[in-house]
This record gives C-alpha cells, sequence and structure tokens, in this order.
C-alpha cells in the first residue's frame, strides 16, 4: 500500500521539517508501507518553499513540493496536493506539529479494519484559541445544517481518505473548493478515531476573520440552497409581521386609543428593520450570483508557480 500525505504550508518555516521527520519515523515501522509526502507552500510570506527544496533535494525519492502563484487558500492547497498525489490512501494534515503524526497508523487501521472510507482523527480538547475554537464551532454547526452531518462526528484537519474519494472530488472545478463540502458528496461512510491534540510549539495561526468568513461563505454557498430557503422563510416571516402590526396598529388608533400620535421613532425603527432584512437577502443572493460569475469565468482553484521536480 501507498501512502500519500498532502500538507499545505503557510508560515511554517520552523515548524514543518519537524513534521516530515516524525512522518518518516512513523512510516519507518510498517515495512509494508510506501509513502510519498507532498507539500503545498500556499505563497507563504515566509522562506518555507526554501525548506522545502532542500528537504525534497534531500529525499527526492520521497519528498516533492509545490509552490502556488498567490494566496489561493488552504483548502485550495489541498486541492492542489490531491492532484499530485497517487497513493492508495492520503493522509491531510497541518504544518503546524499540533496533529498527533504518531496516531496516523491508527486512522489508517481503522479504515482498514472496518471499510470506512474517510476517517477523521478527533480531539477531545482542541488547543487552539478561542477564536479557532470558534471557528471551528461555526463550522461544525454549518456542516450539520447544510450537509446532514451527524451530530456525533467531528471534522478536523486531520484525516485520512481512499483514493476513489480523492479522485471524486478532484472532479470538482468551482474556483471555491471546501473540503468537508467534497468529502460529504462523495460518501456517508465515515468514522472518527480519537487522538491527542498537541500545543502549538512556534508561530500563530494563519486564520484570520477574514479567510474564516471567506470559508464559511465556501460552505453555506457551494454545497447547499438552504441560505437561500432560510432568505425566503425570514422575507415571509418579516413581512407577515409587517402586516400584522400595521393592522394592529390601525385597530389601536380607531378603537383604542384615537388620541395616540403618529410614531416618528417607531416608523423608522420598522423601516431600518425592514430595510436590514432586505439587504441582507440582496446579499446573499449576490454571494450566489457572484460565485456562479467567477465560475462561468473559469476562475482557478489554484496556480502552481513551480515545483520541486522541475529541477
Amino acid at each position: 500500500m501507498k501512502m500519500s500525505f498532502v500538507i499545505p504550508c503557510y508560515g511554517s518555516e520552523e515548524t514543518l521539517e519537524g513534521v516530515v521527520s516524525e512522518i518518516k519515523a512513523v512510516v519507518s515501522k510498517r515495512s509494508d508501507l510506501k509513502y510519498e509526502i507532498i507539500m503545498v507552500s500556499d505563497h507563504s510570506p515566509d522562506n518555507v518553499y526554501q525548506v522545502i527544496e532542500r528537504m525534497c533535494w534531500e529525499d527526492p525519492m520521497h519528498l516533492r513540493g509545490l509552490e502556488l502563484a498567490r494566496n489561493f487558500g488552504q483548502h485550495s492547497a489541498l486541492m492542489a496536493g490531491y492532484a499530485s498525489s497517487d497513493g492508495d490512501v492520503v493522509f491531510s494534515l497541518d504544518d503546524d506539529g499540533q496533529a498527533p503524526v504518531e496516531s496516523m497508523l491508527t486512522l489508517l487501521d481503522e479504515m482498514e479494519q472496518k471499510s470506512i472510507d474517510v476517517v477523521f482523527g478527533c480531539y477531545p480538547r482542541k488547543k487552539h484559541s478561542f477564536f479557532r475554537n470558534l471557528g471551528s464551532t461555526v463550522n461544525d454547526f454549518m456542516l450539520r445544517w447544510l450537509l446532514g452531518k451527524p451530530k456525533s462526528l467531528r471534522i478536523t484537519s486531520f484525516f485520512v481518505m481512499r483514493r476513489f474519494v480523492v479522485d471524486a472530488m478532484l472532479k470538482y472545478g468551482g474556483a471555491f473548493p471546501y473540503i468537508a463540502g467534497l468529502i460529504f458528496r462523495v460518501t456517508r461512510n465515515i468514522a472518527n478515531v480519537e487522538v491527542q491534540h498537541r500545543e502549538r510549539a512556534k508561530g500563530v495561526s494563519g486564520y484570520t476573520w477574514r479567510k474564516l468568513l471567506s470559508l464559511w461563505l465556501n460552505g453555506f454557498t457551494a454545497f447547499s440552497v438552504k441560505p437561500l430557503q432560510l432568505a425566503t422563510f425570514v422575507g415571509f416571516a418579516t413581512s407577515t409581521a409587517g402586516f400584522a402590526f400595521g393592522v394592529w396598529t390601525v385597530m389601536r388608533k380607531l378603537f383604542i386609543a384615537p388620541e395616540m400620535p403618529i410614531g416618528y421613532s417607531s416608523l423608522m425603527s420598522v423601516i431600518l428593520f425592514l430595510g436590514g432584512i432586505v439587504m441582507i437577502i440582496l446579499g446573499l443572493i449576490g454571494e450566489y450570483v457572484g460565485r456562479i460569475y467567477i465560475s462561468i469565468n473559469q476562475s482557478p482553484q489554484y496556480v502552481i508557480r513551480r515545483t520541486t521536480e522541475e529541477k
């Protein structure tokens, strides 16, 4: 069996080499396993690609590196790595050293013994910042609501997939890939294995509020029309409430309190509330239309600037 390890890299020149060394040490315990490690620099601002080049020069048989032309995001970097892989199973893990690499054979054994298609390592306690944990909570809710993910299933960035899952994911040509959504489009034969999350040794997360928001929008708009259905419901409910309030105001003026003055403040509140609802719904529709427009124009998921195999 051949295993492919895909590692998206951003700001990890001080941690990546340790992750690669750990993978090699764990794989060496099983003589029946072949492997390759594909590292994708997502236009990292540090010298991580130079680190990748050096490691690939030292071990060209097992290591390969890619550099993207600009920062396309973690999920696009993963798709670039998947497209370059040829293993029977494909592992995904982060470059920060927090994933318990020593547990990867446990994930593989779970997959083989129970004929599972995708196995995610899940953490009883994540050692991320509050900001990252909040993002994970929102992401989990989104997956349950939009894609029907079981509540008990935990989605993380440390997982292994069978080859046919990867091949099916690579058929997606949209400009905004969302890995969990692509996996759920292919299979629901997914399991968890509990592993221990490590503390981050160096550096900080590359995810900002802007990047997390972009990721959530990808998930919301790429694989479900439920947000549009929700917008329709909100619009109907708001219209009903507005009509009921108007009837109540007229009835009160005629029969209960004829001396009641016409309220400028309440009128403005209603107008601003309804206007806000309308703008949110229009923004949501615009997000869908904008992404359709970008996809029609064949905006790429990623562009590879160079690879270590070119030398």
